[in-house]
């Protein structure tokens, strides 16, 4: 399992958490998951299934449901199951189950983070995020960290993008940083992130703009220049068609 992939992960901002009931055989599914989440049974026992593979979700394995992924769940047995969602721009189509040593530590904070959200004390969420790594710290602790070979070899391209992103990016530039053919790299990025290369590019100038439009920055013409791109029309029609609205209304 590669707990790596972990390390990248940035807590953006707290969503939301609660406690549910779901009953045996209750199942459902979910498509391109919005946000990431922690999720954990404190009863029972919960199957998630992806095209990559089966989940466990119980009391003693913390489930953890990355942005992007889909997925079918089965409750195979009757329980509370308790979660927080979270923004992170990170997106995974694989699910991880963390096995816990400490399931009680576990529970603890998840408890202290449903009573934070109800609190609502002044500096709460700061407060939340704070637990949600420590459920991340502790869930992996003394886990050994394995590089994902994939991931390692498209690592120099979204070191590229982060870089350049304000800039024309082409498929032929990214594959040089990695030393593969661009057919070969192109493939093997899609099946890291989900997205192809032009894609995760996009999103990336578009997460960036959704920053910049909560910042002081005076108009939306000086963020689409920021951005590189050549003119607001095709800002505002890049950022209508990822996030559902165009730039003026966010």
């Amino acid at each position: 399992m590669n707990y790596q992939f972990l390390s990248n992960i940035i807590i953006k901002d707290f969503a939301f958490t609660s406690t549910i009931y779901s009953e045996k055989n209750k199942n459902s599914q979910t498509t391109n998951r919005p946000r990431w989440a922690l999720g954990l049974k404190k009863e029972g026992e919960t199957i998630y299934t992806t095209k990559s593979g089966t989940y466990l979700s119980n009391k003693d394995n913390l489930i953890i449901l990355p942005k992007g992924c889909s997925y079918k769940w089965k409750s195979t047995e009757s329980g509370h199951f308790s979660f927080i969602e979270f923004e992170c721009d990170l997106e995974s189509n694989d699910i991880i189950s963390l096995p816990l040593k400490d399931s009680e530590k576990i529970l603890r904070l998840f408890n202290e983070i449903e009573y934070k959200h109800l609190e609502k004390k002044p500096m709460h969420k700061m407060k939340i995020i704070k637990c949600c790594y420590s459920i991340i710290l502790e869930a992996t602790k003394g886990k050994k960290h394995i590089t994902n070979e994939k991931q390692l070899k498209i690592a120099p391209a979204l070191e590229y993008i982060a870089k350049n992103f304000d800039k024309p990016i082409k498929n032929e530039e990214l594959a040089k940083t990695t030393g593969l053919s661009k057919v070969y790299f192109r493939k093997l990025f899609t099946d890291v992130m989900g997205v192809p290369p032009n894609v995760y590019i996009h999103k990336t100038r578009i997460n960036k703009a959704k920053e910049m439009l909560k910042s002081d920055y005076s108009s939306i013409t000086e963020i689409a220049v920021s951005l590189g791109y050549p003119n607001i029309y095709d800002f505002s029609r890049d950022f209508k068609k990822y996030v559902g609205i165009p730039p003026s209304k966010y």
